[in-house]
């Protein structure tokens, strides 16, 4: 049976330190780092049950791992607009052996969740960074959780609707405001915040292409910053395709990013990925 409300020690653990300097180990690489996305669910807008059975799931984290992404993200709730919203039991249970096997395989692990009590068990499942798509505005426990593990946790903007008459830009940093708030008082570090634009959450196509073309503007919170472009709606809005034909538009958004300051990037296509962001590497480094 799993708990889902695992006891933490108050003491920083061999573990914990390991997690809290996970972030700033993959930082000094210098590069373009690369998120997996590994999606437990049947119901995820792009591979929505490809990877809901155990095995198949821990055969693709090991597929990502050797194609050289940075950190796996491993989900069991979608998130897409309109999902059904599962119980901390269903999510729990679809993690179960998928996460602590997917951690063996080496690599950072981040847990895709909304649900502070979701996050603990990961963490003390062996994750090492939890990557909250409400930005610690959705659950008033998720705080305390991050701060209690001491781990890198990745600040997502959302919405509950899309709103097309709002300045989305200024909609994102007065969130990013909110969510930095409440990581102070709760004793997160600056050093372990990621902030992300939530690319697709609560924004038109056209939103979303804006926050892309002036990431810039999010630099002035001194943090790094990740973008999740990866097969999302506003690339069918300007070359119509299924979620899984959209890998040129994908690349592209992300080469972009980059450019415009992102650090991270979170893809379903590692491998394409990983040579684009080698290739500008390599262009930019002859500049």
């Amino acid at each position: 049976m799993i708990a889902t409300s695992p006891s933490v020690s108050g003491t920083f653990t061999t573990s914990q330190a390991a997690n809290a300097e996970v972030l700033s180990t993959l930082l000094a690489l210098r590069r373009p780092l690369i998120m997996g996305i590994l999606n437990v669910t049947p119901d995820s807008f792009s591979d929505g049950g490809a990877f809901l059975s155990p095995d198949a799931a821990v055969a693709h984290a090991g597929q990502m791992v050797a194609e050289d992404a940075d950190i796996i993200d491993v989900g069991a709730e979608s998130t897409r607009p309109h999902a059904v919203a599962v119980s901390v039991t269903e999510e729990l249970q679809r993690l179960e052996f998928v996460l602590p096997a997917v951690v063996r395989l080496g690599c950072p692990v981040s847990i895709d969740t909304m649900k502070a009590s979701v996050a603990a068990w990961a963490l003390d499942h062996g994750a090492a960074i939890v990557n909250d798509v409400w930005g610690l505005q959705r659950d008033p426990d998720m705080a305390r959780v991050v701060a209690r593990h001491r781990v890198p946790v990745i600040v997502m903007h959302n919405r509950d609707a899309a709103d097309p008459r709002i300045d989305i830009m200024a909609d994102i940093a007065a969130f990013f405001e909110r969510s930095l708030a409440i990581a102070a008082r709760a004793g997160i570090g600056r050093d372990l915040i990621v902030l992300d634009p939530g690319i697709g959450f609560g924004k038109t196509p056209e939103q979303s292409m804006t926050a892309l073309a002036q990431l810039g503007r999010l630099k002035t919170f001194g943090l790094p910053l990740l973008v999740g472009a990866s097969r999302k709606r506003f690339v069918n809005a300007v070359a119509p395709a299924p979620p899984d034909k959209r890998l040129g538009g994908s690349v592209a958004a992300h080469i972009l990013a980059v450019e415009r300051g992102a650090t991270l990037v979170r893809v379903h296509d590692v491998a394409a990925t990983v040579q684009a962001m080698r290739v500008i590497t390599a262009i930019g480094a002859r500049a």
